[in-house]
């Protein structure tokens, strides 16, 4: 073997790049531990890794380092005899060591043992590492596994992709340079062809690539080497068929690397049959996959949820899938995508296909139910929903070769989610499609129609809209439906109400009664909401406070955000109408806070942005319409013409107010903002007026504040890294602008500032009450 920095590491014949901050970290690590176990998914580089920081080690005169290879051991006896052999033997501590290696044990220094693949020998590794240990003081172990060895004092470190380009930087060139997954596939790619480089023009299909591919080292170098013969845009569309496509490892690689999909059979080949078998499963779970989703796909019959979550356990150990938390804390796994299509392949393979989505759509099936059977669905089925919504997309693309009418329910379901989230637009093909294929008398039609009828008032098509609302009140009358009745009522005041039909009164009043007959708190309050908004425009304020006074604690208190942000919109138009900014401004932040997604950020920032304009601050003004502007239209729920006229009698008075040169400015200004950017900016301009006082935008970037409000939870470098699918670097490298701006000492500082402001935001935003709105 050629060797390199140490007798017992192979030469490096092609760079090593990024991780720099993982190798710092993993040189403390092995400072406090005698064994380090490198764990990850296949073809994320934990052999690279582990000889590097051998290397380094070395150099720093550390320990001696000998490389043990164990992927092609076959018989664990053998793996016991070779560790042994490096080791020293069991008989003499110094037996089979170089010279070098003899001496500096032998006088009490350090021997770094690096075990590579593990996996398939864990018991044996474990036995023979146990005797080795407690012999010789001075031997430290580095091993590489897909999952840990489990023994006495072992450190385990995750071994993650590497770094991608920020999502939300749109492909810059600068933040592309930033990413140690780009850097890497530029390298492997100058490699094969010398004039390749890194532009403006490809950086984001670059970035796009490596996020295809998880920034699994070993995908990237294999896509890397083909830009010799395709086009990088070839590269990515054929990457729904990566296993066939990355294939073109190096001659003199072990056979398991030489392609990606060897790469990951090796681990699937590790795998008990019931193991195997959930794995081909959780392939038709792009959106990731909590223990219920896990044990509804699994077998015809299901299989109970603690042993599905023993399962998960034992996949996530194998590095075969990862856990994650949602925002509610759910335990959920995800696969990723080069897993995800290695399982897909299996499932095919072994004609479970056909069974397995059955299963999925079954299961979201009765998720989706209360969507069906109910008003309005309960906002813990919103949320559940919600966190399965790549899931119900990928079950509806498999429905969608059929009329199976289970896919109205999915695809209403679905659309309800995005109205409420403020992302509806990407539902309407899946929907339109589905009341296409699907018969006219399926039960599920109605509720879809009423859904498609928001979607269409929301794209500015009020009379389709209209017509398909009326449908959808037909067939609840039909069927004698009458919580369907009373949704479809609502659905079509709500849509009427878009192009002024005032008729729009007489079917709230039906709904009206058909809540207060049914019980229904929710649909009650809904209808007395949307009526006290009719009266809005017709000037009767005393009764429009006290209806949306009733309505205000009910939609608060068991609305989905959609509709907490329907009634403080309606009270931020009261409180404007009666000359109450303050409480205006509190009511349109306390909606900006509501917004669960920022597309549907739209209608708050524009109540801030009338609200500034009434107060004489018509820059801000300029500057929040905007912003809305290039955020979205503002959601149907709050879309009527009474608004609209008052954000263009605003706009115009801002436009007519300011010199041309400080209007254009300001209006440049709110178009350049990021969605993110222009939410905290009409949050914190209001609360902290001396912070821009000189004008300008946002000091921070919007993935800076998401590391602020990491850093305030207490995350480390580390934590927020692997949130944020950033390399470590990245992250400190934010900490550092954030206290360069804001002028802060410390990390400490940093979380302390964090703190003070959410508690100003949650003071200002806080509602008035009653009182205030009925004032």
């Amino acid at each position: 073997m050629n060797t390199s920095d140490s007798a017992g590491l192979p030469e490096r014949l092609s760079s090593f790049v990024g991780r720099t901050e993982e190798l710092v970290e993993l040189g403390r690590l092995l400072r406090t531990t005698r064994v380090l176990t490198l764990t990850g998914p296949a073809g994320v580089g934990k052999t690279r890794l582990a000889v590097e920081l051998a290397a380094l080690e070395h150099r720093g005169g550390r320990s001696e380092a000998v490389l043990v290879e164990l992927g092609a051991v076959l018989r664990g006896e053998a793996a016991r005899q070779r560790i042994a052999a490096a080791a020293g033997g069991v008989g003499d501590p110094t037996a089979s060591l170089t010279d070098p290696q003899a001496a500096r044990l032998a006088a009490g220094g350090d021997l770094l043992l690096v075990l590579d693949n593990c996996e398939h020998v864990l018991d044996d590794c474990g036995l023979v590492l146990g005797e080795l240990l407690s012999r010789q003081p001075g031997l430290r172990v580095l091993a590489t596994s897909r999952e840990p060895l489990r023994l006495p004092g072992e450190t385990v470190y995750p071994v993650g992709g590497l770094g991608l380009p920020d999502p939300d930087a749109d492909g810059s060139f600068t933040d592309s340079l930033r990413s140690d997954a780009v850097r890497l596939f530029v390298d492997r790619a100058r490699a094969v062809a010398p004039e390749f480089q890194l532009t403006e023009d490809n950086a984001a299909r670059i970035g796009t690539i490596c996020a295809r591919l998880d920034g699994l080292p070993l995908a990237l170098e294999l896509a890397a080497r083909l830009v010799r013969a395709l086009p990088l845009a070839e590269i990515h569309d054929r990457l729904d068929d990566r296993l066939s496509l990355l294939t073109n490892g190096w001659r003199t690689a072990d056979p398991r690397h030489q392609s990606l999909r060897a790469a990951l059979e090796w681990g699937y080949e590790l795998l008990t049959p019931v193991e195997q078998s959930l794995f081909r499963a959780l392939s038709v779970l792009p959106g990731g996959f909590g223990p219920d989703a896990a044990a509804a796909v699994a077998a015809d019959d299901g299989i109970p949820t603690v042993t599905a979550l023993e399962l998960l356990a034992g996949l996530a150990a194998k590095s075969l899938i990862t856990p994650c938390h949602d925002r509610a804390g759910s335990t959920r796994f995800r696969m990723l995508e080069s897993v995800q299509c290695y399982g897909h392949e299996r499932l095919l393979a072994e004609g479970e296909a056909t069974r397995t989505y059955g299963r999925l759509v079954g299961w979201l099936t009765g998720l989706a139910t209360p969507v069906q059977e109910t008003a309005f669905a309960p906002l813990h089925t919103v949320r559940r929903m919600a966190r399965e919504r790549d899931n119900l997309t990928h079950a509806l693309e498999w429905l969608s070769e059929s009329d199976d009418e289970r896919q109205l329910l999915l695809a209403g379901a679905l659309a309800v989610v995005g109205i409420h989230r403020g992302t509806p637009a990407d539902t309407l093909v899946l929907l339109s499609g589905a009341l296409e294929r699907t018969d006219p008398a399926s039960r599920h039609r109605g509720n879809a129609l009423g859904v498609a009828a928001l979607l269409a008032g929301w794209r500015g098509d009020p009379e389709e809209a209209v017509h398909m609302a009326r449908q959808g009140v037909a067939l609840a009358r039909q069927a004698r439906q009458t919580h369907l009745l009373g949704r479809a009522l609502l659905v079509l005041s709500i849509v009427k109400e878009l192009h002024g039909d005032e008729s729009a009164v007489e079917d709230l009043r039906e709904c009206l009664e058909l809540g207060r007959g049914l019980d229904d708190g929710l649909m009650t309050a809904l209808c007395l909401n949307l009526l006290a908004r009719q009266l809005l425009g017709q000037g009767d304020l005393e009764q429009a406070a006290e209806l949306v006074g009733q309505a205000l604690p009910v939609l608060m208190a068991e609305g989905t955000p959609a509709l907490r942000r329907m009634v403080l919109h309606t009270t931020g138009i009261l409180a404007l109408t009666r000359g109450d900014l303050p409480t205006a401004e509190a009511r349109f932040t306390e909606c900006l806070d509501n917004t669960c997604h920022l597309d549907g950020a739209a209608c708050s920032l524009e109540g801030l942005a009338v609200a500034a304009v009434r107060a004489g601050n018509f820059e801000r003004g300029l500057r929040l319409f905007a912003a809305a502007e290039t955020i979205g239209e503002p959601e149907p729920f709050v879309l009527t013409l009474l608004w609209r006229r008052g954000v263009e009698e605003a706009r115009a008075t801002a436009l007519d107010a300011l010199p041309r040169s400080k209007a254009d400015a300001a209006i440049e200004a709110g178009r350049e903002m990021e969605p993110r950017r222009a939410v905290e900016y009409a949050l914190r301009v209001r609360r902290e007026p001396a912070a821009t006082a000189g004008g300008g935008g946002d000091p921070l970037s919007r993935r800076e504040w998401d590391v602020i409000d990491l850093v305030a939870k207490g995350l480390t470098n580390r934590q927020i890294a692997a949130r944020l699918y950033l390399s470590v670097r990245t992250v400190e490298t934010h900490i550092r602008n954030i206290r360069t701006t804001l002028g802060l000492r410390s990390r400490a500082h940093v979380a302390a500032w964090a703190a003070r402001r959410d508690r100003a935001v949650i003071t200002s935003a806080r509602p008035a009450g009653r009182r205030a709105v009925m004032a």
